[in-house]
């Protein structure tokens, strides 16, 4: 969560998963962003595989979280994907739209 400056206002793990999937609401990302009155925001999540290439999944719901954050004017600054040896940006892939 970040403000207006893109500063840290808070780091959360809003959701956990198991080895090959995790359940993620865009609705439980907008209550949290209200309530940490956040202007921006950066999406983090790992593959327990190892390997950073962003999934079709991935690549949907992230359209989906921006399209649910633009409605209340906060930006997806990046998403960044975490294997092993190497991690994925969204924006430096033109993935953010």
């Amino acid at each position: 969560m970040l403000d207006s400056q893109h500063q840290l206002i808070a780091c959360r793990t809003m959701f956990t998963g198991t080895i090959n999937s995790a359940a993620v609401y865009p609705r439980e990302l907008l209550k949290q962003v209200m309530k940490d009155n956040a202007a921006a925001v950066i999406l983090v999540h790992n593959h327990p595989s190892g390997v950073a290439e962003p999934s079709q999944a991935d690549i949907r719901l992230t359209g989906e979280i921006q399209n649910a954050m633009a409605m209340i004017d906060v930006s997806v600054l990046d998403h960044f994907v975490v294997g092993d040896t190497e991690t994925v940006s969204f924006a430096q892939r033109g993935l953010l739209t």
